[in-house]
């Protein structure tokens, strides 16, 4: 039997999903008005990924990881930096 967490985790993952194929789908699209409605197909996704995050990490279903430090941070950019400049 499914109980709320993992239903909820379950809907997550799939929205999940969902974006990834959008971000995949718009940018191969050549017709102006479907990567339009694409777009806004993967707003209104977007919109409810967080508002379904909202509600787990309220209800505690998800605990986030610690935030990064700065010190991280600036270990990340300098990595993306670099290989974008090759």
């Amino acid at each position: 039997m499914l109980n709320d967490q993992t239903m909820v985790a379950d809907t997550l993952a799939g929205i999940n999903g969902e974006l990834v194929r959008f971000s995949e789908m718009i940018p191969q699209s050549e017709n102006k008005a479907l990567k339009q409605t694409l777009k806004q197909m993967r707003n209104q996704c977007e919109m409810s990924q967080e508002e379904l995050y909202e509600i787990a990490r309220s209800k505690q279903y998800y605990i986030p990881a610690a935030m990064a430090t700065d010190e991280e941070v600036a270990h990340v950019k300098n990595i993306l930096n670099s290989l974008s400049a090759k």
